[in-house]
């Protein structure tokens, strides 16, 4: 049997969710040779390299799969928790991050994790009562989201 982009992408996806980063990688990688423009294939290899901090490899996958699809969600989000979490970098572009969580919570208005991901980008930029208008749109649709109350307790305590 010969075996196509959707074989290797399922066996990376598998590998994956197993914590087989590597294994998972060069699966994605051979879907990709086998067809380069099915977005999924670039997420999720993109994820796998995020999973083994390879971050510049990972935002390029990421920037790939939303070249072939606008509204991938996910890899927004992606790209900008990778932006945000990065300690390597000394002036990371959280204007950037800021602009993929607007573009996934424009796709997805109840993305708690970008909501959260948002009041962080709006903490580090200064924007402490913006924090607190995501903080407060997390907890509407979660109110027992105890890392959200416990960071809204910060900012309203330290900056506010």
């Amino acid at each position: 049997m010969e075996k196509d982009y959707k074989y290797y992408l399922d066996n990376g996806i598998f590998e994956f969710r197993h914590g087989k980063f590597e294994a998972a990688l060069e699966n994605f990688d051979n879907s990709i040779e086998l067809k380069n423009d099915f977005e999924i294939s670039y997420f999720y290899r993109g994820a796998a390299h995020q999973a083994l901090e390879n971050f510049d490899e990972a935002m390029l996958d990421y920037t790939k799969s939303l070249q072939l699809n606008p509204k991938m969600v996910d890899a927004y989000y992606n790209r900008a928790k990778i932006v945000l979490e990065r300690k390597d970098i000394i002036t990371p572009n959280i204007l950037g991050a800021v602009q993929d969580l607007e573009k996934a919570l424009e796709l997805d208005d109840k993305f708690v994790d970008a909501l959260f991901a948002m009041a962080a980008a709006k903490k580090k930029l200064g924007k402490y009562e913006e924090a607190i208008t995501f903080l407060n749109r997390l907890l509407a649709i979660e109110p027992e989201a105890v890392h959200a109350k416990a960071f809204k307790k910060l900012i309203l305590q330290k900056y506010l």
